[in-house]
């Protein structure tokens, strides 16, 4: 657990940044960083228990990244299999709930039934609530619960007086989720990426140096510390 004196975000999402410059660092190939990275979501997950976070999202592959070249992708799905097939039992033993969001569509059918699995059987589980964000990406969220809304109204079922932040909020993937706290963002790279675009429109923000493969509990306990420190207004004036 934290220091009793440090005030635990209740959710933290992470974009976890730099598998392939830890890999040419050492002049190894991608697919290892991945790895090394895959390695680091463990630890990140067990840390992120210890350390009393009730929710954490990771962003795991965005839309984007199915632009990369095929045989990247490929090991990525890979260890997406590995993963899903090796980790179920610790995270359920854990009392880990997994839950995905983003465009499933995209992924391999025996991916999509590995997810499903997970899901049913983690679901019941409540000490942390993990959210792998897969095929996701935040503009293509908002714009997929705004067509939800337009096919209401369509249909009659839905005036567009009742739409409002909370009618948005309801039909976007993690609508059964609190907003972050925190979001994290490794590699030392600024920018969020089009990750939880809605989500995170009072997030406190955290870069790290530290590339993905490196990040262990002490970064995640450094970021949380950090957090304990701001003071978070929500535009009302400052105490």
């Amino acid at each position: 657990m934290a220091p009793a004196d440090v005030h635990v975000p209740r959710h933290v999402a992470i974009i976890m940044d730099g598998n392939g410059r830890w890999a040419r660092a050492r002049g190894l190939p991608r697919a290892a960083g991945h790895r090394q990275g895959a390695e680091a979501v463990k630890r990140t997950v067990r840390a992120a228990g210890n350390l009393g976070v009730r929710y954490l999202t990771l962003f795991g592959f965005s839309s984007e990244n199915w632009k990369r070249p095929e045989t990247e992708v490929a090991d990525l799905m890979g260890l997406l299999r590995h993963y899903l097939r090796a980790e179920i039992a610790e995270l359920h033993a854990n009392g880990v709930r997994l839950r995905v969001i983003g465009d499933r569509d995209r992924l391999a059918r025996d991916i999509r039934a590995l997810i499903e699995n997970a899901e049913a059987t983690t679901r019941a589980n409540d000490r942390l609530h993990l959210t792998v964000a897969l095929s996701y990406g935040g503009r293509q969220e908002i714009v997929l619960a705004v067509r939800r809304l337009a096919e209401e109204v369509r249909a009659g079922r839905l005036s567009p007086e009742q739409i409002d932040e909370a009618a948005i909020a309801r039909r976007l993937d993690t609508h059964d989720l609190p907003d972050p706290d925190l979001l994290i963002r490794s590699s030392g790279e600024q920018r969020i990426s089009n990750f939880m675009l809605w989500q995170s429109a009072y997030t406190e923000l955290y870069f790290t140096p530290t590339l993905w493969p490196d990040f262990a509990e002490t970064h995640l306990a450094d970021a949380i510390r950090d957090f304990g420190t701001r003071e978070r207004r929500f535009g009302a004036v400052a105490r």
